[in-house]
Protein backbone atom coordinates (compact mmCIF):
# COMPACT_ATOMS: atom_id res chain seq x y z
CA UNK A 1 0.00 0.00 0.00
CA UNK A 2 1.19 3.55 -0.80
CA UNK A 3 2.22 6.35 1.67
CA UNK A 4 1.12 8.76 -1.51
CA UNK A 5 -2.15 10.56 -1.42
CA UNK A 6 -4.86 9.66 -4.48
CA UNK A 7 -5.64 12.98 -5.96
CA UNK A 8 -7.69 13.89 -8.90
CA UNK A 9 -4.90 14.63 -12.04
CA UNK A 10 -7.59 15.69 -14.16
CA UNK A 11 -11.69 15.42 -15.01
CA UNK A 12 -12.57 11.64 -13.82
CA UNK A 13 -8.76 10.67 -13.37
CA UNK A 14 -7.29 9.86 -10.23
CA UNK A 15 -3.16 9.55 -9.43
CA UNK A 16 -1.14 7.72 -6.69
CA UNK A 17 2.11 7.88 -6.63
CA UNK A 18 2.87 3.77 -5.74
CA UNK A 19 6.91 4.02 -5.40
CA UNK A 20 9.56 6.33 -5.88
CA UNK A 21 13.08 6.66 -6.25
CA UNK A 22 15.43 9.22 -7.72
CA UNK A 23 15.92 6.82 -10.81
CA UNK A 24 12.47 5.01 -11.24
CA UNK A 25 9.09 6.05 -10.35
CA UNK A 26 5.69 4.24 -10.39
CA UNK A 27 1.83 5.73 -10.51
CA UNK A 28 -1.25 4.52 -10.94
CA UNK A 29 -3.54 6.55 -13.01
CA UNK A 30 -7.37 5.00 -12.13
CA UNK A 31 -9.77 6.38 -15.04
CA UNK A 32 -12.85 6.24 -13.59
CA UNK A 33 -15.66 7.15 -16.26
CA UNK A 34 -15.29 6.26 -20.16
CA UNK A 35 -14.65 9.78 -21.97
CA UNK A 36 -12.38 10.46 -19.01
CA UNK A 37 -8.61 12.19 -21.46
CA UNK A 38 -5.36 12.10 -20.62
CA UNK A 39 -3.80 15.09 -22.15
CA UNK A 40 -1.35 14.77 -25.09
CA UNK A 41 1.22 16.16 -23.33
CA UNK A 42 5.35 15.11 -23.40
CA UNK A 43 8.25 14.85 -20.70
CA UNK A 44 11.81 14.18 -20.90
CA UNK A 45 10.95 11.27 -18.75
CA UNK A 46 10.92 7.47 -20.67
CA UNK A 47 7.59 5.93 -19.73
CA UNK A 48 6.19 2.38 -19.73
CA UNK A 49 2.53 1.96 -19.58
CA UNK A 50 0.80 -1.24 -18.27
CA UNK A 51 -3.37 -1.72 -18.41
CA UNK A 52 -4.32 -3.50 -15.51
CA UNK A 53 -7.82 -2.90 -16.67
CA UNK A 54 -10.33 -1.15 -18.43
CA UNK A 55 -9.57 -0.02 -22.56
CA UNK A 56 -7.97 3.19 -23.50
CA UNK A 57 -7.12 4.36 -27.16
CA UNK A 58 -3.78 5.97 -27.16
CA UNK A 59 -1.79 7.95 -29.02
CA UNK A 60 1.95 8.77 -29.58
CA UNK A 61 3.20 11.31 -31.91
CA UNK A 62 1.17 10.68 -35.27
CA UNK A 63 -0.04 7.02 -34.32
CA UNK A 64 -3.25 6.18 -32.32
CA UNK A 65 -4.04 2.34 -31.02
CA UNK A 66 -6.42 0.96 -29.06
CA UNK A 67 -5.04 -1.15 -25.60
CA UNK A 68 -6.70 -3.30 -23.08
CA UNK A 69 -5.72 -5.32 -20.16
CA UNK A 70 -2.21 -7.26 -19.87
CA UNK A 71 -1.15 -4.77 -22.65
CA UNK A 72 1.95 -2.78 -22.26
CA UNK A 73 4.03 -0.21 -24.34
CA UNK A 74 7.01 2.68 -23.75
CA UNK A 75 6.80 5.90 -25.00
CA UNK A 76 10.20 7.98 -25.59
CA UNK A 77 11.35 10.41 -23.97
CA UNK A 78 9.74 13.82 -25.53
CA UNK A 79 7.48 12.02 -27.32
CA UNK A 80 3.95 13.87 -27.88
CA UNK A 81 1.22 11.50 -26.37
CA UNK A 82 -2.33 11.20 -24.59
CA UNK A 83 -5.40 8.25 -24.50
CA UNK A 84 -9.03 8.29 -23.92
CA UNK A 85 -10.45 6.29 -21.63
CA UNK A 86 -13.07 4.18 -23.84
CA UNK A 87 -13.65 1.54 -20.35
CA UNK A 88 -13.07 2.99 -17.06
CA UNK A 89 -9.76 1.04 -15.75
CA UNK A 90 -6.59 1.33 -14.16
CA UNK A 91 -3.12 2.30 -15.87
CA UNK A 92 -0.04 1.36 -13.88
CA UNK A 93 2.75 3.90 -15.84
CA UNK A 94 6.29 3.96 -14.30
CA UNK A 95 8.72 6.54 -15.63
CA UNK A 96 12.33 7.23 -15.35
CA UNK A 97 13.66 9.12 -14.03
CA UNK A 98 10.97 9.84 -11.45
CA UNK A 99 8.78 12.52 -12.35
CA UNK A 100 9.56 15.04 -9.59
CA UNK A 101 6.33 17.39 -10.33
CA UNK A 102 4.24 14.14 -8.76
CA UNK A 103 5.77 14.39 -5.52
Amino acid sequence: MSDFPVVQASEGVLRQVLADHPDLMVVAFQFQTAGATGARHNHPHVQSTFVESGRFRFSIEDESFEIGPGDSFVIPSEAVHGCVCLEPGRLVDCFTPRRDDFL
